[in-house]
């Protein structure tokens, strides 16, 4: 008789352990108010063309410029705000953004193609950036 109270508490807890729900993915779906954050510019990456190998675009900007927020408000507004390391003050600045299809619009630095969102990063790019048929991608990462 333990033997079948055991099989059977056995397999019950198999049951309830293979029946758990998953949770579901939340929604990372692109638009002012998902973006809207603090962001610090992460990865650039530049390809030239689609035969050439990606090159670290990161590397050539200043150490003072690495460190710089771009902070997107919700109400279409943007604010670029200098790091601890400040190269020009006046480098800092304010806009408008906004989200068009899988588009990131501005009137400053933010601008191009979203390639995706996981509610953290945001990557997107640009083409004909330097040369026809190149691509810059920026990765921008929630701070």
């Amino acid at each position: 008789m333990k033997v079948f109270t055991l099989s059977g508490l056995l397999l019950l807890s198999i049951v309830f352990v293979s029946c758990k729900k998953d949770r579901p993915e939340s929604a990372c779906t692109v638009s002012r108010s998902t973006l809207a954050g603090n962001y610090l510019v992460t990865a650039i990456s530049y390809k030239a063309s689609p035969s050439l190998p990606e090159q670290d675009f990161l590397l050539y900007m200043p150490d003072c410029s690495k460190d710089n927020l771009l902070q997107l408000n919700a109400d279409g507004t943007y604010n670029y705000l200098e790091g601890a390391n400040v190269c020009d003050p006046s480098d800092a600045g304010s806009g408008v953004w906004s989200v068009a299809g899988d588009r990131v619009i501005s009137d400053g630095t933010l601008n191009g193609t979203v390639q995706r969102y996981d509610c953290k990063a945001l990557v997107y790019y640009l083409e004909d950036v330097l040369a026809e048929g190149d691509r810059m991608t920026f990765t921008i990462t929630r701070q």
